[in-house]
């Protein structure tokens, strides 16, 4: 039974409103959404025609609402396998909806590993990728082997200093070229980005790593992250990541980033920043792990 059949919802004739009351453009009103998802089950933001995937089961949520899609993006493309806390998406329309009443009904019709955590009216122009400001990705490396949350971390068997990956970390920052950190370099306009900070913390059995910057490579986060592990293990030292970090080509008989690529299951969008939103707090666990290392 959803939520109108069952009387707590008003029908979709009262969700649809008189546009002015909520935006300036009332043939095509525009909408901000945060979402929180788990993702092992899809293969990725982004809509494809023969996979499954989180934006194409908000717009079977939205449609079945009652709304009809004239544009839906994202702040950007989460791979297959990972998870969302905040991803922010834009929504326009054809008609004005009162937010409050459709984000209950678009929620009733989601999977449960789907949820929409928030509908606002937003500015006519209001682009979720061309106007955020930062993004900062969460990764999760376990230290234990854990039953209850094998789909959002990477157990990491061997001993890892995370005073080491601390450190390391703190290279990444800056301007770099992440050519050897991305996935098919070649077809991406730039790979130079500028990271705002990488952070290494520790709750409970996990290691924490969390990345900012204006925008990433495909699977640069993931590369980032398994080279801090081997930097962690002993494998790498100082010296060598510098150089990993200032190549653009790899050295003959060198390692690579794309060798040490972290799985796919401990890594989330964790919030992604516009003009006016309030700072980033403390790094978090997004599904905690209690105890310590250990097999």
């Amino acid at each position: 039974m959803s939520l109108v059949e069952s009387g707590i919802l008003a029908p979709l004739s009262q969700i649809f409103i008189a546009a002015s009351t909520v935006c300036n453009n009332p043939r095509m009103p525009t909408y901000r959404l945060t979402l929180e998802y788990e993702g092992t089950r899809y293969h990725g933001w982004q809509e494809q025609k023969n996979a499954r995937s989180v934006a194409g089961e908000l717009r079977r949520a939205v449609e079945e609402a009652g709304g009809v899609v004239r544009e839906l993006g994202g702040s950007g493309r989460t791979d297959a396998g990972v998870h969302a806390l905040a991803q922010t998406a834009h929504l326009r329309l054809q008609g004005a909806v009162d937010p409050e009443l459709f984000q209950r009904e678009v929620n009733d019709r989601l999977p449960a590993d789907v949820h929409v955590l928030s509908l606002t009216a937003a500015a006519d122009r209001f682009h979720s990728r061309h106007d955020a400001v930062s993004r900062s990705y969460l990764y999760q490396i376990s230290r234990r082997r854990t039953a209850l949350a094998k789909r959002w971390v990477w157990w990491v068997k061997r001993p890892l200093d995370d005073r080491r990956m601390g450190s390391a970390a703190a290279f990444f920052a800056g301007r770099h070229d992440f050519r050897l950190f991305a996935e098919k370099p070649s077809e991406q306009p730039s790979t130079i980005v500028v990271v705002d900070k990488v952070e290494v913390a520790t709750a409970g059995a996990l290691i924490l790593v969390r990345v900012t910057a204006s925008h990433f490579l495909w699977k640069m986060v993931r590369r980032l992250v398994g080279t801090l592990v081997k930097v962690g293990a002993g494998e790498l030292d100082r010296r060598a990541l510098e150089e990993l970090i200032a190549a653009r080509t790899p050295k003959s008989g060198k390692g690579l980033p794309a060798e040490w690529t972290a799985p796919p299951s401990g890594l989330f969008l964790e919030s992604v920043l516009y003009s006016g939103d309030e700072a980033r707090g403390p790094i978090r666990p997004a599904v905690p792990v209690s105890g310590e290392e250990g097999v």
